[in-house]
């Protein structure tokens, strides 16, 4: 099976399709070895941030942030969870700097974004203290599974913002039973009411596509607006 698939492989275009396809279906059968490292094993095979950083939700997203961006004359905004760049096309920010935890994720938004002197990547475990006006979540809490991954990223989220947290997703408590391995919801607002009581919501804005069917076009996620009392 593996020296067909090698041999197809090597046919312009349709070899491109099937490693694609044998990447995805193999990566399914293999079992969950974390959230770090689905997303950096997931950006290896060449696998995108998922439909949330694409087409109506990603122009949803980017209407919302850029508004509150220009309306708070925010400067620098930090982005924990920058994935592939699709979002941050849309984004106009004055400055940037986006982390993640794949070092392929990252080299493609250098790639994206070469030009642009404006925007800085960097990986999760070499953040050295940076602080901006404004960080954001989007899409990411909700595929933390492990307690102490979450708090440690909620924990930085809020740490290293001077002034605004936004930050998209579901907000409800789910066993995770009837869900892919990578996801587990989370209310996370217990979690700030607790771990950050000088941090005070100031607005919740519900998703213009709320999820029904459609996972593509839909979503679970809404925008919770935090500011440091």
């Amino acid at each position: 099976m593996n020296k067909i698939k090698k041999n197809v492989e090597q046919i312009p275009i349709l070899g491109t399709i099937v490693k694609k396809v044998y990447n995805r279906f193999s990566s399914q059968s293999k079992p969950f070895g974390g959230s770090r490292n689905y997303w950096i094993q997931r950006y290896r095979e060449g696998r995108n941030s998922g439909p949330g950083s694409y087409n109506r939700l990603a122009e949803f997203k980017a209407e919302v942030i850029n508004e509150f961006v220009k309306s708070h004359s925010i400067n620098i905004v930090i982005d924990y969870g920058c994935g592939d760049g699709n979002q941050l096309k849309l984004a106009r920010y004055p400055s940037y700097i986006g982390f993640d935890v794949s070092s392929d994720a990252l080299s493609i938004c250098k790639r994206i974004f070469s030009a642009d002197k404006s925007k800085t990547f960097k990986l999760w475990n070499k953040y050295s203290g940076e602080e901006a006006q404004l960080t954001i979540s989007l899409d990411v809490i909700f595929h933390l599974v492990e307690d102490k991954i979450f708090h440690e990223y909620m924990k930085r989220l809020f740490d290293s913002s001077t002034s605004f947290v936004i930050i998209y997703s579901s907000n409800f408590e789910d066993d995770n039973s009837n869900r892919s391995p990578q996801l587990r919801h989370r209310n996370f607002s217990k979690w700030v009411e607790i771990n950050k009581p000088q941090w005070q919501l100031i607005e919740h804005i519900p998703n213009r596509y709320p999820f029904k069917v459609d996972s593509y076009n839909e979503s679970f996620s809404d925008f919770y607006i935090y500011q440091k009392i």
